[in-house]
């Protein structure tokens, strides 16, 4: 007799689980740039699409089948064996096909921006049938570790440090994007193009993460079910609060502001912490766990970054990897039942730690062998000129991600006039009625902030004909340093607004008075004026030319 109860508890954990491939897909796409979004996008589509056949099909056996010696499982094709409990066997398959497919994920973002499509699908494919699998059974499946009595709930290590080994090595072979260090070996950030994206993800992962933990009693039925699956949803959210809080102090301290993609990571840090005790530890273990992880995931993006000079652009290794693997140790230090500070000793601690490093290793050999093999057959990575242009463009055929932001002219509209939008009648060319009034332009560079009041500024004189742009650039200053993710922003390209301005009875002086008025502050980056002569201006709709062309039928103010 099958438990609904029970089944549907399972089943929405699986939706939940599932539903964190969104939150990983606008994480990553949010920290990486824009040139690279729809990549992305199509990476984190097919781990989880190949991903689900590949387990169907080996995996799922591999790691559940009955064990052969603690190491392996029986290889049960197709899955048609029984492993039904109070769940048809169905519903354990699609639940632990969607935490296979999360370890896959992971390690898209730190291979990003420059691994060719049809590798990433290559390794994609034998992590999730072969190498998540196996790790897997020793700790789920009726493995070694499991007889040894190792704890991973939820799946820090089985899941989260399986894909932050494995986004580690590739990173370290696939090498460094192009531009992130300098030739002495100093660091460049390269931002992400949306922290609005890596922000929706996160909270995605977070509400996701219910699920993941939750769901992972794979039962609702009974008072201590009951109970234990209250505690976990506690002990989930409080260590994530705890890292993201921790994580914002870390580098407000450090970095003289707090920084927001370093805290967004903090929290999943949390998460991925506490997923291997959520169910063993106390609040206050869980908000220590948490405090841990943030410190633990500052230091170790730092180092990766800097001292290894692994180029991880979304911190996954950190993550998933140092986060996942302190989780399950901490869980042998704070668990309430047989925890180290509650009187187990060393015994449960060493086993932890013992699975922990046997799980690395099987990771770090088995996907250096495989990433090399890639490597040195079709190739990890694409091209110099392939990589500066963007994936989405070489590897997809997608000029943009965001077309709809770009102003497009199909060759139908270049090539065709509409009788109703022409007229075969050219304006006559007008005299300028005033061919001694002088004509001046005015541009004026700032930052984008300040646009609006400059704009409210040049109403209040009557200029209100005015040409925007959106360009970059940067002054002999340099701009003040920024940072990102701990390392100094480059600041010789910043977005500014260029306003362009052509006055003539509104005397020059007038408009540069109002301009320094509206943007001066006294810091760096206030902006520019330049002034120009003009020629001449031609009014196409009249022919009206100079002074006259700068006027409009109401007699408005002299500009264009």
């Amino acid at each position: 007799m099958y438990s609904s109860v029970d089944t549907i508890w399972t089943l929405l954990g699986a939706v939940l689980v599932f539903f964190m491939q969104a939150g990983f897909a606008m994480v990553e796409t949010g920290f990486t740039r824009a040139k690279n979004a729809g990549n992305i996008i199509m990476k984190n589509l097919m781990d989880f699409s190949l991903g689900s056949l590949v387990y169907w099909i080996l995996g799922f056996g591999l790691m559940f089948g009955a064990t052969n010696g603690g190491f392996i499982g029986t290889p049960d094709f197709f899955v048609t064996g029984d492993y039904s409990s109070s769940i048809p066997s169905a519903a354990l398959f699609i639940f632990q096909t969607v935490f296979c497919a999360t370890a896959a994920t992971i390690v898209s973002g730190a291979m990003a921006e420059r691994t060719k499509f049809i590798s990433y699908c290559i390794y994609s494919i034998l992590l999730s049938a072969i190498i998540y699998p196996i790790s897997g059974h020793w700790i789920w499946g009726g493995g070694w570790l499991s007889d040894l009595g190792f704890h991973d709930f939820a799946g820090s290590t089985a899941v989260h440090m399986v894909g932050g080994v494995s986004a580690f090595i590739g990173a370290k072979i696939l090498g460094p994007r192009i531009g992130k260090y300098t030739k002495d070996g100093k660091v460049r950030a390269i931002p992400g193009h949306s922290l609005t994206l890596g922000a929706l993800g996160v909270f995605i992962l977070w509400f996701a993460w219910f699920g993941f933990n939750g769901g992972s009693t794979v039962s609702a039925t009974g008072d201590d079910v009951l109970v234990s699956m209250a505690s976990i949803f506690v002990t989930t959210n409080l260590a994530a609060a705890a890292a993201a809080v921790t994580t914002m102090i870390i580098t407000w301290v450090r970095y003289k502001k707090p920084d927001v993609s370093m805290t967004l990571n903090g929290a999943l840090g949390g998460l991925v912490a506490i997923t291997a005790g959520c169910d063993a530890v106390s609040p206050v273990g869980a908000v220590l766990i948490g405090i841990i992880s943030g410190f633990l995931l500052v230091a170790s993006i730092e180092f990766i970054d800097k001292v290894l000079k692994v180029d991880d652009p979304v911190g996954a290794v950190g993550v998933h990897g140092v986060c996942g693997a302190a989780g399950t140790i901490l869980t042998g230090v704070f668990a309430i039942d047989g925890g180290l500070l509650y009187g187990g000793g060393f015994s449960f601690l060493g086993v932890q730690i013992l699975g922990v490093i046997a799980v690395i290793a099987w990771v770090a050999v088995t996907m250096t062998i495989v990433f090399s093999i890639i490597n040195s057959t079709i190739g990890l990575r694409v091209s110099r000129e392939e990589e500066l242009a963007g994936l989405d463009i070489v590897e997809h055929g997608l000029e943009s991600s965001y077309a709809d932001f770009m102003p497009l002219i199909s060759s139908e509209a270049a090539t065709t006039t509409s009788t109703n939008d022409t007229n075969d009648t050219i304006p006559v060319k007008r005299v300028n009625s005033n061919p001694n009034a002088k004509m001046t332009k005015i541009v004026v560079i700032t930052k984008q902030s300040k646009f609006e009041r400059l704009k409210e500024a040049l109403d209040k004189i009557g200029i209100t004909g005015i040409t925007v742009t959106q360009v970059l650039g940067c002054g002999m200053q340099k701009g003040n340093t920024e940072y990102y993710r701990g390392a100094p922003l480059e600041t010789n390209l910043l977005p500014k607004v260029k306003v362009e301005i052509v006055v003539c009875k509104i005397p020059v002086s007038t408009v540069i008075d109002t301009v320094k008025k509206a943007l001066y502050t006294g810091n760096i980056g206030d902006g520019k004026i330049f002034v120009y002569d003009v020629e001449n201006v031609v009014k196409i709709r009249t022919g009206e030319e100079g002074y006259d062309a700068l006027q409009d039928e109401a007699e408005a103010p002299s500009f264009a």
